[in-house]
Order: C-alpha cells, then structure tokens, then sequence
C-alpha cells in the first residue's frame, strides 16, 4: 500500500511548498484545501502521486470523508496541519465575525488531527503542526491571531503528552514571518516592503520536511527565527 503525507493549506504558502518539496522526493501527497480552483491548478501540476482535495476544514463530514478515501488507498504515516487564517487589527476593532474566521485553523487542526488519529489506530503516525511565533509572544495587533495559535500550542502540547511513549510522534514549528500571498489582505499592517524580507518559504518547505522524514525517536520542536 501507499504511504501518504496529508498536507492540510496545500495549496498556498508555505503548505503548497510543502506539497512541491514532498512530491519532488517522490512522496504520495495529499493535499487538503478551502479553494476548490487552486486545488484543481495544483493537480493539473501534479497529475500523479498527488491527490488534490478542497473543502472546509472546520466541516467534520468533508474531513472524515477525505480521511477516509486517503485512507482506502494507503497509510497516512505523516499529517502536516498548516492551514491558517488570520485577521490584523487594534483589539478593540475586532468583529465577531473576526473572531469566527480566526478560529477556523484551531478547529480545523483539531478534527483534522482526530479523524488521522482514529484513521491509524493512533500507531505509526507523525503529526507536525505548523504554528507561528505569534504562539510564544503577544503582539499589538495579533491579539485573535495569537488566541488561536496559542490554542494550537496547547493542542499540540496535549498530544505529546497523551501520546510520549507510543510511536505517534508530534512535531510543532513556529515560523516568524514568511513571505507569501498570507499577508496580501493585511497590506495595512504588513506592507509588501516588509514581507519581501520575510523567509523564503520554499527555503523553509526544504529545510523542515528534511527534519521532519528522519527516523530520529525524538524531534524536538523547531523555532524558525526570520531574517528580520
């Protein structure tokens, strides 16, 4: 059987560099996506070794379906959740409806993580999740931002704990600023003059999934320090 490296944000940022390093080392991919025309691009890109899936996240039927086809065809022996969402402002300017939006990588994270989890008997598993550095500090106006990514630090905490010494593995990686298309509706808060100093997230894609595929019976967790 197949062994799959499901990839949720496959289709955008650091998640599509992801997809493209992993299928360059001939890994079978799946990718997970909200845009159903950047997951069709993706798979007219790579038409073999790569299925290519779009839906909501935070659904629990679209990710216990998907799960499940992954599943009918290999093992999934590595999950990298790294969908994201993100809105920027002072506190006081936050809409509920900003509130609902950041949430969404949280819950996402987690039936994502879950349906993997019960998918592979919790056995043989690594789960990688991609947070940020916003999970360690606050920031003036990141205040939902650091919320939800401090949510997934416990989270993911939690899983290394429920699962230390069994063969699920858990990484977390905190990247400080990339430069992708994330920022492209927060111009106001981060000006394209800035991201271009950003970390090259095909750099990072390169660097993290060499990591993340060795055999080692402990990774530690990863800081990703920016160039700026």
């Amino acid at each position: 059987m197949k062994d799959y490296i499901l990839i949720t944000g496959g289709s955008s940022g650091l998640g599509l560099e992801l997809v493209r390093e992993a299928h360059r080392r001939g890994m079978d991919v799946a990718s997970l996506s909200k845009d159903p025309e950047k997951a069709r691009r993706l798979q007219e890109e790579f038409p073999e070794r790569l299925t290519a899936f779009s839906g909501d996240l935070t659904d629990p039927l679209f990710v216990q379906s998907t799960v499940s086809t992954v599943r009918k065809e290999g093992n999934i022996r590595i999950l990298i959740n790294c969908a994201e969402r993100g809105v920027f402002r002072s506190p006081a300017d936050y809409t509920p409806e900003d509130i609902e939006l950041s949430l969404q990588g949280l819950r996402g994270m987690e039936l994502m993580t879950t349906a993997v989890l019960k998918a592979t008997d919790e056995k043989g598993l690594k789960i990688v999740n991609i947070l940020s550095s916003a999970a360690l500090k606050g920031k003036p106006k990141e205040a939902l931002y650091c919320a939800a990514k401090w949510g997934e630090r416990g989270y993911t905490e939690a899983l290394k704990a429920a699962y230390s010494e069994t063969s699920v593995k858990v990484i977390a990686i905190y990247p400080s600023g990339l430069n992708t298309a994330f920022w492209d509706k927060s111009r106001d808060y981060i000006p394209e003059s800035k991201s271009d100093t950003f970390l090259d997230p095909s750099a990072v894609a390169k660097m993290r999934l060499e990591n993340i595929l060795q055999e080692n019976d402990k990774i530690d967790d990863e800081m990703i320090i920016s160039r700026n």
